[in-house]
C-alpha cells in the first residue's frame, strides 16, 4: 500500500487514500494548526475501531447472524511523555439483535487475536468488553 500526503499550510496535511478517499489532518490551534482536519491520533483510534468492526460484521455474517444495531465506544490512553503513544485502548462493543452471546464473543476474539491488522500494528494493550441488547457480557476477552 502506498500513498502521498501533501503539506497544505501551517500544520495541515492532506492526502488521497489508495481507495480514493481524501483525508485532511491538522493540529490544534494552540500548537499552530487551524483545526481544519482530524488529528492523526484520532484517525489511528478510529482506524482500530473501524478495522475490528468490519471484522466482526464479516464474521457474524459468515455465521448467518445479522445485528440490528452495532456501535463501539473507544477509549485510548496515551503516555504523558513524547512520543505520547497509545498505551492502552479499550473498546466496548454494543450490539443489538438476535445474537447468541457465544457467537458474538467468538467474533470479537477472532478480530482481536487474529484478523485486525490495525490493532496488530500497534504497541498498545487493547482490552475489550461487550453488551448484547443492552446486557453487559460477563466473558473476559
Amino acid at each position: 500500500m502506498e500513498l502521498t500526503i501533501k503539506w497544505k499550510e501551517k500544520m495541515a496535511f492532506s492526502g488521497v487514500t489508495p481507495s480514493g478517499h481524501e483525508i485532511t489532518m491538522d493540529a490544534a490551534p494552540e500548537v499552530g494548526g487551524e483545526n481544519s482536519g482530524a488529528r492523526p491520533t484520532e484517525l489511528l483510534l478510529q482506524a482500530v475501531a473501524g478495522c475490528t468492526g468490519i471484522d466482526i460484521i464479516s464474521i457474524l455474517h459468515k455465521m448467518r447472524l445479522e445485528p440490528t444495531s452495532f456501535h463501539m465506544e473507544v477509549k485510548g490512553d496515551r503516555a504523558e511523555e513524547h512520543p505520547k503513544r497509545f498505551t492502552a485502548i479499550n473498546i466496548h462493543y454494543a450490539l443489538e439483535g438476535q445474537l447468541p452471546e457465544d457467537k458474538v464473543v467468538r467474533a470479537i476474539q477472532l478480530s482481536k487475536d487474529k484478523y485486525c491488522s490495525v490493532s496488530h500494528s500497534l504497541n498498545a494493550e487493547i482490552t475489550v468488553s461487550y453488551s448484547i441488547n443492552g446486557v453487559k457480557g460477563e466473558n473476559q476477552i
